[in-house]
Order: structure tokens, then C-alpha cells, then sequence
């Protein structure tokens, strides 16, 4: 029994990486889940309860930047609610037409075609793309970085 519930950890430690990328999976939850399957399957030795909170805050921060760091770049570069909509639609069709890069064209391409649907000019309308990029790429190096920590915890400790 233990070592289902170790090879299922595991299985969740990769699937919260890949959920890094893809938007469709809690990537960080997913990553924190492991680590409690692990405690679990080792009687609660590897981490403290201490550790555990600590990584949920960090959990919850980095799910949160998720979402604000793409607003927040489309506001540093001036991207209207219609770029922002826009990127947030092209991001899973993109996904969908163009696996696994789409997701960056298809937001990109989204929030251009939002910010043309409002009137901008051309180039008002790609710098707000570009902020949407630079936003996502933020969030979702961040989530990278967190969740190749747990599974690089996860693995020192599995063994």
C-alpha cells in the first residue's frame, strides 16, 4: 500500500509540473498534494507541520500571482479589458489548435485581436499584447521553479 500511495505522489509531483504549463491543471496544488501523500506514506516523518503551512501560503501566493501578474503586465502595457478577455479565450484555444505552444500564440493573438476590436492602433495594441506575454511568462516561470522544488523535495525524500 505504501508504495501505491508513493508512486501515486509522484504521479501528482509530475502532473502539478505539467499543470505549470497547462492551464487546465492546478499545477501547485497538485505539487503540494504530493508532499502530503508522501508524509502520509512515511508516517508523517519527512516534514513538519510547520513546513506543510509554510507551503501552503506558498501555495496559495503562487496560485494568486497565477492570475495577477498577466493583468498586471496588460496594465503596465496598457491593455484595454477587451486584450485582457481576448488573451484569456486565445490562451485555450491556442492551446487547443497548436498544442503545447498555442497557449502563448493563441494568447497573444487573442489579446491583439481584443485590442483592435476597441480601436487601437496597431502598435498600442501589440505593446498590450506584449504585456499579457511578459505577465504570463512570470507567472508561469514561478510555478516552474515551485513545483520543480517539491518534486525535487519529493524525490530526495521518497527514498
Amino acid at each position: 500500500m505504501t508504495v501505491l500511495i508513493l508512486l501515486i505522489g509522484l504521479c501528482l509531483a509530475l502532473i502539478g509540473l505539467l499543470g505549470c504549463i497547462l492551464p487546465v491543471l492546478p499545477g501547485p496544488p497538485l505539487s503540494l498534494l504530493s508532499l502530503i501523500m508522501l508524509a502520509w506514506a512515511k508516517h508523517w516523518e519527512p516534514f513538519s507541520l510547520r513546513f506543510f503551512c509554510i507551503m501552503a501560503v506558498i501555495t496559495a501566493v503562487v496560485s494568486l500571482l497565477d492570475y495577477a501578474l498577466p493583468a498586471g503586465g496588460a496594465k503596465k502595457y496598457g491593455a484595454s479589458r477587451w486584450g485582457i478577455w481576448g488573451s484569456l479565450i486565445g490562451m485555450p484555444l491556442g492551446l487547443l489548435f497548436f498544442p503545447p505552444w498555442g497557449i502563448i500564440i493563441g494568447g497573444i493573438a487573442g489579446a491583439l485581436l481584443g485590442e483592435l476590436i476597441v480601436g487601437k492602433n496597431t502598435g498600442d495594441a501589440l505593446q498590450a499584447s506584449w504585456g499579457i506575454f511578459v505577465g504570463y511568462m512570470l507567472s508561469t516561470g514561478l510555478k516552474v521553479v515551485f513545483c520543480t522544488v517539491i518534486l525535487f523535495l519529493y524525490l530526495k525524500e521518497m527514498f
